[in-house]
């Protein structure tokens, strides 16, 4: 299912077609894509170099992984993502490397780590949606994660299908319009709140 965004002003194509459905195929995702994703990330740019992401994956080649992993998430996203052939976690490293101090940066760069990884995704026709409806207590626990990092968002990707696979709960969000905030509700200029001349309407 294709929903391109209705931008005001021209965008790249593949930056139009990204979006985030909850409808998924069970067609496994090939190792060779899932590879192009975290490749994607590694290539993102980060605060020093730090590259301060990591993640926890899951796959429905193993069920009792991905279950558990699916368990993580809160009920209303295991109705719909349970059938994502993927999940994995995105995890932010605290502090720096070198100096030991705290890096807060760290959740920015993560998430340049998965921009990159959807936009890779996108080309490849894969689907991705992240959540922050999960048990980050749950994930470090389970997954033995050390303090010094945190689980950030879940994210379920997978090959798309049309809504009606959907759980009922699920469809009218599915279906309903793209929107976003106008430019110049968040560019300013001279003074916070002030909308820039370039953007001003």
């Amino acid at each position: 299912m294709e929903k391109p965004a209705p931008t005001e002003y021209p965008i790249l194509e593949i930056l139009e077609r990204r979006w985030s459905p909850r409808a998924f195929s069970d067609q496994m995702v090939e190792p060779e894509k899932l590879l192009s994703l975290f490749e994607a990330a590694r290539w993102a740019p980060s605060s020093f170099n730090e590259q301060p992401w990591y993640f926890v994956m899951a796959t429905k080649e193993k069920p009792e992984e991905h279950g558990q992993l699916l368990s993580c998430l809160v009920e209303k996203n295991q109705q719909w993502a349970r059938q994502a052939p993927v999940l994995m976690v995105s995890i932010a490293k605290l502090n720096f490397e070198k100096t030991g101090k705290p890096n807060r940066h760290a959740f920015h760069d993560v998430g340049l780590a998965v921009g990159n990884m959807i936009v890779q995704a996108t080309a490849l026709d894969l689907c991705v949606h992240q959540m922050a409806g999960f048990s980050s207590q749950k994930v470090a626990e389970i997954y033995h994660i050390p303090n010094e990092f945190e689980p950030v968002t879940a994210i379920a990707i997978g090959y798309g299908v049309e809504i009606e696979a959907l759980p009922e709960a699920s469809k009218a969000s599915e279906s309903g319009p793209r929107s976003r905030k106008p430019i110049e509700s968040f560019v300013f200029d001279s003074e916070w709140g002030q909308p820039a001349p370039l953007v001003s309407k």
